[in-house]
C-alpha cells in the first residue's frame, strides 16, 4: 500500500484528557472554517452561472448559511476554476466542490484531482473513496497537501444504495471509510440526512473519537429528511444540512434560506 500524500500526526498533545482527538488537532490541516456550529450548506445544482450567482446574492449574507456546494452542471460547461472566479464576486463562504463523486477512481488520480481543485480555489472537497483502503489514503492525503478540507462520504440517500436495500454496496461501508479516514486527518463526513437511525451510528461512535466532529448531511428536504430530525440524532456533532430544491427552487431563495438556516442555528451551542 502506497503511504499517504500527508499523514496526521497525531500526539498525546492531539487528545483531550478523555482520549477523543481534538478538533484544533484536525483544524490546522486545512482552511474551511465555517462561521456556526450548525447550519446549511447550499448546493449549487444549477447549470448557469448567472442562476448560480442569483443565489448566492440572495442567500450569502444569511445567517447560519455557511458555505455553497458547487456540483458538475456549471463547472463542466466553464470549467472549475473560472467558475470558483465568478463566484468569489458574489460570496466570501466556503466553497466545496462535489465531483459526484470523487473517490471511486484509480488512487493515482488523487494527485492530480487535488491539485487542480488546489488551483481553482476551493475550501473543501466532497469525497467518495469507495475504490478501497488506497483511495482513501491518497485522496484525503492529496485534499490535505493542498489544504483542502476533505468530506468523506460513501452513501448516497436512497434506499437500494446498500446491498440490504437491493443495492451494490455493502452495509458497514461507510463504517470502514470513517476509520480509515480519521487517522489520515478528516473529521468532516457525509452521512445521508434521511436516514435518522445512520445518521444517530455514525453520529454517536464519531462523538466517541473526535472532539465535534462535523457531519454534512444530504437528503434533507425533497428525499425525505427534516433538520430537526436530522440534527436530532447527531447528538454531540456539529452539523450542516445540504440544500438545493428547497432553496434555489423556491419562489423566494432567500427566505427560504432564512428559515432552513433559522431551524438549523436553534441546535448551535
Amino acid at each position: 500500500m502506497t503511504q499517504p500524500a500527508v499523514a496526521a500526526a497525531f500526539d498525546s498533545s492531539s487528545r483531550l484528557a478523555d482520549g477523543r482527538l481534538r478538533r484544533a488537532a484536525f483544524e490546522r490541516l486545512h482552511n474551511f472554517r465555517p462561521s456556526t456550529t450548525h447550519g446549511i450548506m447550499i448546493a449549487l445544482d444549477l447549470e448557469s452561472m448567472d442562476a448560480q450567482k442569483r443565489i448566492i446574492e440572495r442567500t450569502t449574507g444569511v445567517e447560519g448559511v455557511v458555505g455553497y456546494k458547487l456540483g458538475l452542471a456549471a463547472v463542466l460547461r466553464v470549467g472549475l476554476a473560472p467558475a470558483v472566479r465568478e463566484l468569489r464576486g458574489f460570496t466570501s463562504l466556503p466553497l466545496v466542490y462535489d465531483h459526484q463523486k470523487a473517490g471511486p477512481d484509480v488512487p493515482d488520480m488523487a494527485a492530480k484531482f487535488a491539485a487542480i481543485c488546489g488551483e481553482a480555489g476551493v475550501d473543501g472537497l466532497i469525497l467518495f473513496p469507495l475504490a478501497g483502503p488506497r483511495a482513501v489514503s491518497e485522496f484525503v492525503g492529496q485534499a490535505l497537501k493542498h489544504r483542502l478540507a476533505p468530506i468523506v462520504g460513501g452513501e448516497l440517500p436512497f434506499p437500494d444504495y446498500n446491498a440490504s436495500g437491493g443495492g451494490y454496496v455493502i452495509d458497514g461501508a461507510l463504517d470502514k471509510i470513517f476509520r480509515a479516514a480519521i487517522p489520515l486527518g478528516t473529521d468532516h463526513f457525509v452521512v445521508p440526512g434521511n436516514t435518522p437511525d445512520k445518521v444517530r451510528h455514525h453520529a454517536a461512535w464519531l462523538a466517541r473519537e473526535l472532539e465535534s466532529p462535523v457531519l454534512v448531511v444530504p437528503g434533507i428536504g425533497p428525499l425525505g429528511g427534516s433538520i430537526g430530525q436530522t440534527f436530532t440524532a447527531a447528538a454531540g456533532c456539529r452539523v450542516y444540512a445540504v440544500v438545493g430544491r428547497a432553496v434555489y427552487g423556491a419562489a423566494d431563495p432567500g427566505e427560504a434560506a432564512r428559515r432552513l438556516a433559522g431551524e438549523a442555528l436553534r441546535f448551535a451551542a
